[in-house]
């Protein structure tokens, strides 16, 4: 595993938003961010779970984390931009997103693959990605070093039987990074990146491997390391690029 040890401000006067933060890799980046001095925006679709989470961070860090409930399924193009006109009058910009919410969706050839199962994932896998990411653009461009922040999977970087709408939005996930990397990569300080965090012990890969022994994968707070790192200035010149948790190395400074 990447070891990777930051200053504790590592993060200090950093605004971050995260995805999927009620659970797993999304919940542990809001502690790890938080406690390395971020501001987090933290959202979810399901506000207990989010309350919850801001009581926990609240209680070792006060005033460093805002709850936003938003389920994806149903949001639109409006509700993003409402999001992103609060956070406008609330910070002078925005420092990172991390791209994590996600559903998982059915497993089954595509011949027989359930229609609503297809909509709902793509709509939350990459249509309410690229809507938020629309929407925080300008935000993130108002900052002096932002990242942006995609997770990947194995599926969505080589296909395979049975994944289904999963892989397919996973290799949409790798397009629209590729994209849009080229195009703020001379006009603004955003760094563009997906990160494929592997095998975590997360309900999801529970969901997908139900037979496996959880404790055979690491916990989402033992690959933070990777996350950290990849908001740190040492990371700077990482950019367009499809990166891996497992066998994660920094970069050699030329």
């Amino acid at each position: 595993m990447f070891n990777y040890s930051p200053e504790p401000d590592l993060l200090d006067s950093k605004t971050i938003l995260i995805t999927g933060a009620g659970d797993g890799i999304g919940r542990a980046c809001a502690k790890s961010f938080a406690s390395h001095g971020a501001t987090v925006i933290l959202l979810s679709r399901s506000q207990q779970k989010l309350e919850q989470l801001y009581d926990e961070i609240e209680a070792e860090h006060p005033g460093r984390t805002i709850i936003h409930p938003l389920d994806f399924r149903t949001a639109s193009a409006a509700d993003f931009q409402l999001l992103a006109q609060s956070l406008d009058e609330q910070f002078p910009c925005l420092d990172g997103l991390i791209h994590n919410a996600a559903l998982l969706g059915a497993r089954s050839p595509i011949e027989f693959y359930p229609e609503k199962d297809w909509n709902d994932l793509m709509q939350v896998n990459v249509t309410a990605a690229f809507l938020l990411t629309k929407a925080l653009i300008p935000a993130l461009s108002r900052s002096e070093d932002a990242r942006l922040l995609f997770t990947s999977s194995s599926v969505g970087r080589t296909g395979r039987a049975y994944w289904g709408a999963y892989a397919v939005s996973k290799f949409a996930v790798e397009g629209m990074m590729q994209t849009l990397a080229e195009e703020v990569a001379k006009t603004t300080a955003i760094r563009v990146n997906s990160l494929n965090p592997g095998g975590t012990r997360t309900a999801m890969r529970r969901d997908a491997y139900p037979a496996e022994d959880p404790a055979s994968q690491p916990a989402p707070e033992e690959i933070m390391p990777v996350y950290l790192y990849l908001f740190s200035p040492a990371a700077w010149s990482l950019h367009g690029q499809a990166l891996d948790v497992r066998g994660f190395q920094s970069v050699v400074p030329t």
